[in-house]
Order: C-alpha cells, then sequence, then structure tokens
C-alpha cells in the first residue's frame, strides 16, 4: 500500500489490500475487507464486517455501514471478470447489506452511484445502474440492471425495479411497487406493475417549487395521461402548454424519448376508455 496518511485509521482485524488507494481521514472498522483495486477518498468511514471490492471508487464522506458488500462481481450469466467499474460520489450513506456492483461489458462496464443518496439497509444496485444524487431508497429497495434514476427519488420498501426502466426526478415510488415501465420526473406510482396516481405535488413543494410551477405541472400530468385520444396527440398538446417552465419542459422531454420499457401511465377508466394500456407508450 502506498504511504498512509497519519489521519487514517484501520483496524488491525481488518484486512487492507497493499494495492489499495485510501484517502486522508478515512476510519476502516474490525473485520473489513478492502480490495487491491479499491480507492477511497477523504474523510470515508467504514464499519465492521464490510466488503469493499472489485474497481470500486469511493468518493469523499461516505458513510459505509456493516455487512455491505461494495463492488463485488454482478450478478449476471455474461460476466466472466472482465475489467468494469463502480464509481461511487460524496456523502452517500449506505447501510446494512447494501449491495452494489460494477457494470457489465454487456452494458457500459460500470454502475454509477452520484452524491447524497441514503442507502437503507438491504437495498440493491445492480450492475450498469445509474444513480443520480440526494435520493432515499428505503429497505430492500432493489434495482436490477440498466436501471438510470434521476434526483431526489425515493424509493419505498420493498421497491423492484426491472432492467433498463428509468424513473425522473422528485418521482416517489409507494412500498412494495413492482416498476416494470418508466416513471416520469415529479410524479407518485404505487402498486404490482405499478401505476401513476398524480404528481409528487408535497414532495415538489418541499423542493422550493412554486404553487404556481405545481398547478402547471398537475395540467400538464392531466393532458398527458388522464383525456382521450392518442399519446403523441396528448404530448404534442402537452409541449405547448409547457413553454416557458424548466419543470414542465423535462416532464414532456422525459416521456418524449423512445424507450425500451415504454412509460408508466396511470390506471383509469378516461384511459381504457381511449383504448390504452396501463403504460402510454411515447
Amino acid at each position: 500500500m502506498s504511504a498512509i496518511h497519519p489521519t487514517v485509521k484501520i483496524h488491525p482485524s481488518s484486512v487492507v489490500d497493499a494495492g489499495a488507494q485510501i484517502g486522508e481521514g478515512t476510519e476502516i472498522g474490525p473485520f473489513c475487507v478492502i480490495g487491491p483495486h479499491v480507492v477511497l477518498g477523504k474523510r470515508n468511514v467504514v464499519r465492521s464486517h464490510a466488503v469493499i471490492e472489485g474497481h470500486t471508487l469511493l468518493g469523499d464522506d461516505n458513510q459505509v455501514f456493516q455487512f455491505a458488500s461494495i463492488g463485488a462481481t454482478p450478478q449476471h450469466l455474461k460476466y466472466h471478470g472482465e475489467k468494469t467499474e463502480l464509481l461511487v460520489g460524496n456523502g452517500n450513506i449506505i447501510r446494512e447489506y447494501v449491495t452494489m456492483q460494477p457494470g457489465t461489458v454487456q452494458g457500459t462496464s460500470r454502475s454509477i452511484v452520484a452524491d447524497k443518496n441514503l442507502f437503507m439497509a438491504g437495498a440493491h444496485v445492480a450492475h450498469d445502474a445509474v444513480v443520480g444524487s440526494s435520493n432515499v431508497f428505503a429497505n430492500y429497495a432493489c434495482l436490477a440492471g440498466h436501471v438510470e434514476i434521476g434526483n431526489r427519488v425515493t424509493l419505498g420498501g420493498l421497491v423492484g425495479v426491472h432492467q433498463f426502466v428509468r424513473i425522473g426526478d422528485m418521482a416517489i415510488l409507494g412500498a412494495g411497487s413492482m416498476v416494470t415501465k418508466d416513471i416520469p420526473p415529479f410524479c407518485i406510482a404505487q402498486g404490482d406493475r405499478c401505476h401513476l396516481i398524480g404528481i409528487n405535488k408535497i414532495g415538489l413543494q418541499r423542493g422550493g417549487v412554486s404553487d404556481e410551477e405545481v398547478l402547471q405541472l398537475r395540467k400538464l400530468y392531466r393532458t398527458l395521461f388522464m383525456v382521450a385520444g392518442t399519446f403523441a396527440a396528448r404530448r404534442d398538446e402537452a409541449k405547448q402548454l409547457a413553454a416557458g417552465n424548466a419543470l414542465a419542459l423535462q416532464l414532456v422531454e422525459f416521456v418524449s424519448v423512445e424507450s425500451s420499457r415504454g412509460v408508466t401511465g396511470p390506471r383509469s377508466a378516461t384511459r381504457r376508455d381511449a383504448g390504452h394500456s396501463e403504460s402510454a407508450e411515447p
């Protein structure tokens, strides 16, 4: 191992490979295992029995709690030891039994977790996933491979997200939701093969979004999902309504992107009468 900064604390029972790089102010508790290709930034705290391995980079000020497994081989039958990465940013809280895994060469070869996320016990981030900042993963919320999560998203306990699904900024998913299609930003969704139930009004208000902007988002939501006509026609109308509102434009742009999974919509009689299934295909 390169010279250890005097502020680094490593419990004598831990196994830290000589190739690992440990930033100043980092603390590694008892019985941890740190692999040869791991890079830990400054002021990280790794609690007892955590394992960090693979080509894994953690930035600064992260907390890794006991029994977490970070950077282990992805759960992918086509993975055969290729060099792939897990990149974790700054200020994340990674609680007990959380698992995060690197990418695959079949995907982007890297998984990315940004900053200031809370991963509660048992949460899982699979291969080639991309997670933004300031998200909350409640207990045992799990992402499959290639999932994209925006910023300030809340996943309730036991949420399961299908591979290749996208979840937009400030969306919230109720506990136990099974997510098989994209969730637009600023929306609430819930249920088995979950469906939208409205705009995340409280989350938006807590995020400093004005009442006027929230009202416009609610109008836009109704235009996109709750009136008759083809989705393409409703989307075109929504683009006109969104003019001048950055958040509204973000919502319209999200549902306009070609998606391998399609976009979740509300489960409602109005939409069924309009000839649509539960999801709005852009």
